[in-house]
């Protein structure tokens, strides 16, 4: 039995820009290995698989062309975004998953608001700061470690964007990947950040709503904000607004657009 596949370009409003996920509904029961199959087929920094699991709550999993991963919030976003697109008229979306309970919720204007775990960073070891700097070939400000990643603040916004890091040695740091940022930018975003993920086989993400569970409590209590507006500075580029909630949630707040609609024959 064919399963439905969307592609979905995520955190942005404009086609072939943003993060492209794949997004799977599975018509029959499937196993880990073929989900990986499948997600190496789609060669994406991440694959959704979607479950039903009662009204309006569904099982997800991503996997990366390599690996599956706990938590990925560009993929959860085009999932939601593809599950009303189907004609689903739940006003929030609930999704089981290694990383927790996500809700998905519409906003105005076609944007969707995702309630994800906040991920504060505590400082890095000097040692892990010291092997950082040496693969991005330039030394942070700042260094913090996350429940997944590595956080390094460089100087300016200028400074994230014209980074050209060592991959084979963000690859060996014992870490899911590495978040570079910086303060806000001439175009308006109180931060910009870009991704590198080379051992789980990303090199850089374009659009990482994961990482901003990270970077929004980070930057939220530097700049003494809750609401903040992000830019990821990656060669297709993306934005989205990030909340700091509450206790120890995060909203990320974008866009999606679909870019592909199929069947996988596999």
């Amino acid at each position: 039995m064919p399963h439905p596949l969307y592609i979905v370009d995520a955190f942005t409003t404009t086609p072939l820009s943003g993060n492209p996920a794949a997004v799977c509904l599975p018509q029959t029961p499937v196993e880990a290995d073929w989900m990986q199959r499948v997600a190496a087929e789609m060669n994406l920094s991440e694959t959704a698989f979607l479950v039903p699991e009662g009204p309006g709550t569904w099982g997800i999993r991503w996997f990366t062309p390599r690996v599956e991963v706990d938590l990925c919030g560009h993929a959860t976003l085009a999932a939601a975004h593809v599950l009303w697109s189907r004609g689903g008229n739940e006003p929030v979306l609930h999704f089981s998953s290694r990383g927790g309970l996500l809700t998905a919720r519409r906003e105005t204007g076609g944007r969707i608001r995702l309630d994800f775990p906040a991920d504060p960073p505590a400082p890095a070891d000097p040692a892990r700061t010291d092997a950082l700097a040496a693969a991005l070939g330039d030394r942070p400000r700042w260094t913090g470690q996350g429940r997944y990643d590595l956080l390094a603040e460089l100087g300016d916004a200028q400074a994230v964007r014209d980074l050209t890091p060592d991959m084979a040695a963000l690859a060996a740091l014992d870490t899911r990947g590495v978040m570079v940022t910086a303060a806000g930018d001439p175009h308006g975003a109180d931060f910009v950040s870009r991704f590198f993920a080379p051992g789980i086989g990303i090199p850089e993400d374009p659009v990482t709503g994961s990482a901003h569970c990270c970077l929004a409590p980070y930057w939220g209590d530097r700049l003494r904000r809750a609401r903040l507006w992000a830019r990821q500075l990656s060669p297709r580029g993306g934005e989205l607004e990030v909340d700091v909630m509450e206790g120890d949630r995060v909203g990320l707040i974008g866009n999606a657009v679909t870019t592909m609609v199929g069947e996988l024959r596999a």
